[in-house]
């Protein structure tokens, strides 16, 4: 058997990779870091961490020890007595990770395109082939900031030149907004991870970025609620109480949007678990200054910022 020991140090896996290597969700490898002290992960400079071979051979090792009856606590309590010793553990069977279930037969610029036709000439059957073959090619990151992202910001655009008309970019908006829709219904909910209600602030209809954060988030292992348009503060606030959510995220792309969110944070702050709020969107990548008015965290300009941000805040 091949000894933990021999696997490489060096720091080249993002905890996402982790994850898909271990089948052990990202909240709960980092709440296993935070508790027991398990893993050294690398930080870069933007706070990322990066992780190795030997990480990933020590999480599936702890993974088996649960599956044999140890509690997490007994189980890194025997891994740290052994190296204590000076000694480690046999490394499990190796497990490569899936390949796609299919390779791309184009590039995600030419599959944004295809969807794009098969939107605005209302070809669902088209359209419905097309998220069907990309599901089974790319990530979900990919297929939202490389297919979806480019496509609806097209389809707005041929509205804006008048080639198409608003109904036909509703559709296009409604399609996807509906594919999302069943994709954050499709992933697990775990009732011991943390809450997060996601949506738009006040007078804010441009979900479909938020949305798309939900997803992701709920892919995560966090449990989302996705709260959708136009959110009132008072009532977020209540609701944020009834549903002892630990984070409330809201994203806004005017100032008409913005403005009622200043007082938020105190507002979350008078509830008894205090809930953090996070914010971004539009209106705060282009106005930096506002940002400091929101008592909240800004969540960065992208949706992988975000992501990356909600961690460090949660955990």
């Amino acid at each position: 058997m091949v000894s933990i020991a021999e696997f490489s140090k060096d720091p080249k896996y993002t905890i996402k990779v982790v994850s898909e290597r271990s089948g052990v969700r990202t909240v709960t490898l980092r709440a296993w870091e935070r508790r027991y002290d398990l893993l050294e992960p690398e930080r870069l400079d933007n706070n990322y961490r990066l992780y190795s071979e030997r990480d990933i051979e020590i999480i599936r090792w702890i993974t088996n020890r649960l599956d044999d009856g140890l509690s997490i606590s007994n189980a890194v309590l025997e891994y740290k007595n052994l190296r204590k010793n000076g000694l480690w553990p046999e490394a499990l069977p190796s497990v490569l990770p899936p390949e796609p279930s299919k390779k791309p037969g184009f590039s995600t610029e030419v599959y944004a395109k295809k969807l794009f036709t098969a939107l605005t000439t209302r070809n669902e059957a088209e359209a419905k082939q097309i998220i069907d073959s990309v599901q089974s090619m790319f990530d979900l990151k990919v297929i939202f900031f490389e297919i979806f992202s480019p496509c609806l910001y097209e389809i707005g655009e041929a509205w804006y030149r008048g080639e198409i008309r608003i109904a036909t970019e509703h559709y296009a908006s409604a399609y996807i907004r509906g594919i999302l829709l069943n994709l954050l219904q499709a992933f697990p909910i775990y009732s011991a991870a943390p809450t997060l209600l996601v949506g738009c602030g006040p007078e804010e209809f441009h979900e479909i970025a938020s949305l798309m954060l939900a997803v992701l988030l709920r892919r995560e292992g966090y449990q989302v609620e996705f709260l959708g348009q136009d959110l009132p503060v008072d009532d977020l606030v209540f609701y944020a109480e009834d549903t002892g959510a630990d984070m409330v995220i809201l994203s806004v792309s005017s100032e008409l949007s913005a403005r009622p969110l200043y007082k938020m944070q105190a507002m979350l702050d008078n509830l008894p678990k205090k809930p953090k709020l996070g914010f971004g969107g539009r209106y705060f990548n282009a106005n930096i200054k506002e940002r400091d008015k929101m008592g909240g965290t800004f969540l960065g300009e992208s949706l992988d910022d975000a992501i990356q941000n909600v961690h460090d805040i949660l955990d």
